[in-house]
Formats: C-alpha cells, structure tokens, sequence
C-alpha cells in the first residue's frame, strides 16, 4: 500500500495540472458520488491536499473529493484526450481544457460537503501528517510521550494512523532501525534521549523518503550503493525487504518478524533486542 510520501507525490502531479484550471468535465463512475458530476463541471480546483494515505481536492464552490488509494489505487495524469493504457477500471476523471487527472481502482471516494468533511470519521480519527511541514520532533516527542500512547509497543504503535498519519510498513521499519530502538519497547521504557531520536528520525526519513521517491537511506549510503551497481530495490532502504541479508551497520543478519500482523525488518544487535 502507498505510504505517505507515495501520496503525498502523486497529490504534487495532480495540482499541477488541476489547481486554479476549471474542470470542464468530470466523470464520476461511482454510484455514490455520481450525483456531483454537475457541481463539479465548471467549478475550479483550488487545492489539492492529503492527510497521510487520504488526498484532498478542493472546489472552489466548497466541495472536497475525499480519496483512498488503499492497495490498488493509483491516479494518472495524461494531456487530453489521451488516455493510459491499463487495466485498471477507472473512477474518477477531471478534465481541464489541456489536461486530465485520472484515478484507477481506488474505492474509497467520498465528494464532501464542509458538514460531510467536518464530520468523516477517518479524518477526525487520524494523527497530524508525517509531511506537514509544521510538525516539529517536539511535537512528535510529545505524541509519543502522551497518556494515549505511551503504552503501547512501538511496533504497533508506527502503523496505527491515530498516532500518525502515513507512516506505513516500509517507514515503520526503517524509523525505528535508525531510531535504534527494539520495536517491542514502549515510549514509557524509553529515555528522553530516546524518545527524542525516534522523533527525529521519524520527521527525517519520512521526508527524505518524499524527496528522494522512496529511497530512506542516507543520501551519500545511497549514491554509493547505486554508484556499485546495486538496482532502485537494493539501494534504497536499510533493513525494509532485506530479509537475511547483512546489516548495514553492523553486519548481523537483518531478520523478518511480524507484528501488528505484518512483516517487520529488524537488526536484534542494532536494535537491542
């Protein structure tokens, strides 16, 4: 499933060719918001934002397109009239005079009203955006350090999108590698010093990943790997997929558990098992 910075980048080529054009067209295929066709037609886009895995597109005429991708979900972007070949069933389409911003097999879309958009129960239950360029690692600290977080398994904790929204499996396991900490371990066992570097790390590779498409190493680890011939899938984590391969910190076989009913990728020396 696309994590955050995944969303957050297909968000950036949507409003690139959405934000301040008028939509022309638009072409609903879901019998849940088909109604909005014409209320959409001819009203302007003038944001498009996310909220870590959900995206935002805002009508000047006070509606909002709410989207999930979930597993399959994927949004085009094409120069009219020219369509993409895949076969995936399309959605949602937003026509411009030049352009078109196509979503594909997503299935979880709502068009909101501000009552609808105040009200929605994902949106009122997820944490601030990993990506929001206002969080600070204070703030995160604090998060972690919270009566409503404290206690739970760290794990658990970096999937659970109350606590933050977009960290998904691949960022879970590469913060809480650079972070140094055991997944099984609980902000309330942490130091300060602790909690403060998982913080840290969490706003860092979350970013980086968002800059880089997907790579979480280190920039020079990264130029170096691709620099030896290693392809985008070797280079561009840590320990995430790197199942009985060496550590790169320390050389102990990186090892595969499950938690929160997904696979993790751990160093037990690295991370003090």
């Amino acid at each position: 499933m696309p994590e955050g910075p995944e969303i957050r980048r297909a968000a950036d080529r949507v409003a690139r060719v959405l934000v301040g054009r008028p939509i022309v067209a638009a072409d609903l295929r879901m019998p849940g918001i088909k109604r909005f066709e014409g209320r959409l037609t001819g009203s302007s886009v003038t944001a498009i934002e996310t909220r870590g895995k959900a995206m935002l597109t805002r009508f000047d005429n006070g509606l909002t397109l709410y989207s999930h991708n979930q597993l399959y979900g994927r949004w085009y972007i094409t120069r009219r009239p020219k369509l993409p070949k895949t076969g995936r069933e399309l959605r949602v389409a937003l026509h411009t005079p030049t352009h078109s911003a196509l979503l594909y097999s997503a299935s979880d879309i709502e068009v909101l009203t501000q009552r609808g958009l105040a009200n929605h129960p994902f949106l009122n239950r997820v944490g601030p955006d990993i990506l929001d360029p206002d969080l600070t690692v204070e703030q995160v600290a604090e998060r972690l350090g919270s009566r409503k977080f404290r206690n739970r398994a760290l794990g658990h904790l970096y999937l659970d999108q109350a606590f933050l929204a977009g960290i998904g499996n691949y960022l879970r396991s590469e913060i809480l590698w650079a972070a140094r900490v055991n997944p099984a371990a609980k902000p309330a066992q942490l130091n300060l010093a602790s909690i403060r570097e998982v913080a840290r790390q969490t706003l860092t590779i979350s970013r980086r990943s968002y800059r880089t498409r997907g790579v979480t190493a280190p920039p020079k680890a990264a130029k170096e790997r691709k620099a030896s011939g290693m392809s985008y899938q070797q280079y561009r984590f840590q320990v995430f997929g790197r199942e009985g391969l060496a550590c790169y910190e320390c050389g102990t076989t990186i090892e595969r558990p499950r938690m929160g009913s997904r696979n993790l990728f751990v160093c037990v020396v690295c991370q003090l098992f």
